[in-house]
């Protein structure tokens, strides 16, 4: 009877919310780390791309200048510390086990200004600057308000 009696509680709380949140825990824990193992290799072959371009630019003639757009070099410097950032988003889930808003936006902010920095003028209309302009007041008054919310 005991022994039915281990049995049965042992079901209970393989069945419980409690076990079933822990599994859940666990789950999105290691999709974080797979995620941040994925983003640090995505991280390094970004560099080594924006390395050999930046040597290839400036080993072919004309010595020391840029022969393509200086801003599409921008763009990869910029793609680089986006996905820092995105980095620091998991490590920041992982540490609080939670969502930081304030550095999920602050990311969306960057992510929004490097398309302003590299915007190609010749091959978009102005709407397309206009909605930049839109979704970068949005995010500022967004970021603005979960900074005064912290206060």
């Amino acid at each position: 009877m005991k022994r039915l009696n281990r049995i049965f509680h042992s079901v209970k709380y393989l069945w419980s919310d409690a076990f079933f949140l822990k599994g859940l825990h666990r789950l999105q824990s290691a999709i974080a780390k797979i995620l941040s193992v994925g983003l640090i290799i995505v991280v390094f072959f970004t560099l080594v791309d924006l390395g050999y371009n930046l040597i290839r630019e400036l080993t072919t003639e004309p010595y020391g200048f840029f022969n393509s757009r200086v801003l599409d070099t921008f763009g990869l410097f910029l793609n680089i510390l986006i996905a820092l950032e995105l980095l620091e988003n998991i490590q920041a889930y992982l540490d609080h086990q939670g969502v930081q808003v304030q550095l999920v936006v602050a990311t969306a902010l960057i992510a929004v200004a490097r398309k302003l920095i590299i915007f190609d003028f010749t091959k978009s209309s102005g709407l397309d600057l206009i909605g930049l302009a839109a979704a970068i007041f949005s995010l500022s008054i967004s970021y603005w308000l979960v900074r005064q919310l912290k206060k």
